[in-house]
């Protein structure tokens, strides 16, 4: 699991705890925001961000 996705899934677990117990917070931690950064969060993973280091084909060794 990539980290991005790892974030995205604990800030939807934070959402989700928010919007269950009727917790008043703050205007920037309601849980519509919190689902909206959760997305932001998953979309960046699944585009690659965060996918950790990989090398071009072009630049390996070869023998």
């Amino acid at each position: 699991m990539g980290m991005l996705a790892a974030v995205g899934a604990v800030v939807f677990a934070i959402a989700y705890l928010i919007n269950v117990t009727n917790t008043s917070t703050d205007a920037a931690f309601t849980p519509q925001a919190l689902t909206i950064a959760g997305l932001c969060f998953v979309a960046l993973h699944l585009a690659g961000f965060g996918a950790g280091w990989s090398y071009p084909a072009g630049r390996r060794r070869r023998r």
